[in-house]
């Protein structure tokens, strides 16, 4: 262990919060793995809105004020070695999982991870096809499967059914057979269809024509008005969001259909989603691919014009 921790890897990184232009390629040497640990060398990793969230200093609060900090949560790798107490996965597998919240640092030739977030990867699966799975995986996992435990006989309506947690939650929730419609940019609906929902609406929807016809309101946006939300619902039904505000926080602890999902590394839901896209029923689409030295154009082309579109920026470092 003591040659990586004294071998120099690259990573991007940043040595205060701001805005894309904060952001470095540097030098930086991996630390031992503590216990309950892996350390990944890194073949891919992807990007996630919560990236740059968390880069300019939105939720600092959770993750301190110490630089300096990597960028980037989601990776597939190979295990090049494993703390005290790590009995799960040995040296040489291949896997995907996520670095932690605070300690993040992703986007590098190497990562720390607690073993709790890093599953085996499927065989069938591509190195970038596995990096894009952890953070949107987990998340639709998480609301669709264990919150709202969507069945047979069940309708689901997903505002912004497109989006990386969005068009995952469409394919588990279809896949435990429920009826799914979504909400999406009118120039996209061909693509929404081709997903199987069914009726796909624009974003400025009519929802008198959609009331009292769904199980789930699944808001991956979080821009769905709670009345119109509750307006669609059948009765017993349940609204979801995965955007925190203080606000949705509070609305969370009152009586009511509204819950606010904050999703977790859970080892079995990371395996199930891993399962799953090994297997083809979750098919997360990969928009763009770049190495590691060209990644910092690449996320500031992301964060500030949205570009491109349609799925993940993947970074490589093979």
């Amino acid at each position: 262990m003591e040659v990586f921790a004294m071998t120099t890897m690259k990573r991007i990184q940043y040595h205060r919060y701001g805005g894309p232009e904060v952001l470095r390629l540097e030098d930086f040497q991996p630390r031992r793995p503590g216990p309950g640990e892996v350390l990944v060398r890194v073949q891919a990793a992807a990007a996630n809105p919560m990236d740059w969230k968390i880069r300019s200093g939105e939720l600092k609060i959770m993750t301190g004020r110490r630089f300096p900090r990597g960028l980037g949560h989601d990776f597939a790798g190979v295990v090049a070695a494993v703390g005290e107490g790590v009995s799960r996965l040995g040296v040489g597998d291949e896997v995907l999982g996520g670095a932690s919240m605070k300690a993040a640092g992703a986007f590098a030739e190497m990562v720390v991870a607690e073993e709790a977030a890093v599953v085996p990867k499927p065989p069938g699966l591509s190195w970038a096809e596995a990096a894009a799975v952890p953070i949107v995986g987990i998340t639709a996992f998480q609301a669709m499967v264990g919150m709202s435990k969507v069945r047979s006989g069940q309708a689901v309506f997903i505002h912004g059914c497109l989006g990386g947690v969005g068009r995952a939650a469409a394919q588990l929730a279809r896949a435990n057979g429920a009826a799914v419609s979504g909400s999406c940019r009118d120039t996209a609906a061909h693509a929404a269809r081709e997903l199987g929902i069914d009726p796909v609406v624009g974003f400025d929807f009519d929802a008198t024509s959609l009331a009292r016809r769904f199980d789930v309101v699944f808001d991956t946006a979080g821009t769905l008005p709670i009345g119109t939300a509750k307006a669609m619902l059948r009765p017993g039904g349940r609204i979801i969001d995965i955007n925190p505000t203080p606000a949705k926080f509070v609305r969370a602890t009152l009586p009511g259909p509204f819950r606010l999902l904050i999703g977790k590394a859970v080892t079995a839901d990371l395996d199930a989603v891993a399962q799953a896209a090994g297997a083809g029923v979750l098919r997360l689409p990969i928009a763009r691919t770049v190495p590691l030295d060209g990644a910092i154009a690449a996320l500031t082309e992301l964060e500030r014009h949205r570009t491109p579109k349609g799925g993940k920026l993947v970074i490589t470092t093979g």
